[in-house]
């Protein structure tokens, strides 16, 4: 880490469950390519008064993380396409003082999506209604899914997700067994109370050919591991908070690291 001096940038991370990952990756980042920033992960009671924090300090930018990705919104002022057209947020820049508002997981799913070549054919189900089920919805449909359900206990969230992208809403998978299964909820998150807990009953993990777990911490969570012992095609939270890290840092210092330099970040992220 470079030496901290009053020209040092500093970037943040605001999250309900704040982890090391975000921390460990950009630093080591600034470092390797010898940029003037520092990076610090925080939680927080008060999210307005956080981003007035943000903004008065001049707080280059932040990460931002489940619960606060729809809350953030009222807080901003200037919402970029990437962040508007599935109203969630996952990053927030500071220029002179205005708020721009960002969503690299799109991106990052979309990727994925893309580097996996899963077939268009596959039906879906996306469990979540939330921020992070907003961004894999809007890349699922992208990607070319047509057969899609949204999973999700709250009608009014989980229908209105599922609306916007002309899709299906069920409370629960029932009795359906989709190619492809997808948890956009903190269920298998380290350090919750559904760490131990699977987001899809064992018979739909069988009947599938792809299992894409968003949960970046851990990287094997119960879900992943369970498609993994049964040689199912696996995309894991890891790979999105890499790919989305990426482009956060792009936008905070204007300089894009090389994929091998984002792999090795990723590595020490996780060491």
């Amino acid at each position: 880490m470079n030496q901290l001096d009053k020209d040092t940038l500093l970037c943040i991370s605001l999250s309900g469950r704040p982890s090391n990952i975000g921390t460990r990756f950009h630093n080591y980042l600034y470092g390797e390519l010898g940029l003037n920033f520092v990076y610090k992960a925080f939680t927080t009671n008060d999210l307005q008064a956080a981003v007035g924090g943000i903004r008065a300090l001049g707080i280059r930018g932040a990460g931002i993380s489940m619960p606060f990705k729809e809350q953030i919104i009222d807080y901003v002022d200037v919402m970029h396409e990437s962040a508007s057209v599935i109203e969630s947020v996952n990053t927030v820049v500071n220029e002179d003082g205005v708020l721009h508002a960002y969503n690299t997981d799109y991106q990052a799913i979309a990727n994925l999506l893309r580097d996996n070549a899963l077939p268009h054919s596959l039906s879906v189900a996306v469990a979540g209604s939330g921020g992070m089920a907003k961004a894999v919805v809007a890349a699922v449909r992208d990607y070319g899914f047509t057969d899609v359900t949204v999973i999700a206990r709250n009608e009014k969230t989980g229908g209105a997700v599922a609306k916007q992208y002309g899709f299906d809403w069920q409370p629960e998978l029932g009795a359906a067994r989709p190619g492809l299964l997808i948890n956009a909820t903190p269920i298998g998150m380290a350090g919750g109370p559904e760490a131990e807990d699977l987001a899809f009953e064992l018979d739909a993990i069988d009947a599938a050919d792809a299992v894409f777990d968003v949960v970046a911490m851990p990287a094997a969570t119960p879900l992943i591991r369970a498609a993994a012992e049964r040689h199912k095609t696996v995309i894991t939270g890891a790979e999105v908070i890499a790919l989305q890290a990426a482009e956060q840092f792009v936008l905070y210092t204007g300089v894009r690291p090389s994929p091998e330099e984002i792999r090795r970040a990723s590595e020490y992220s996780r060491s």
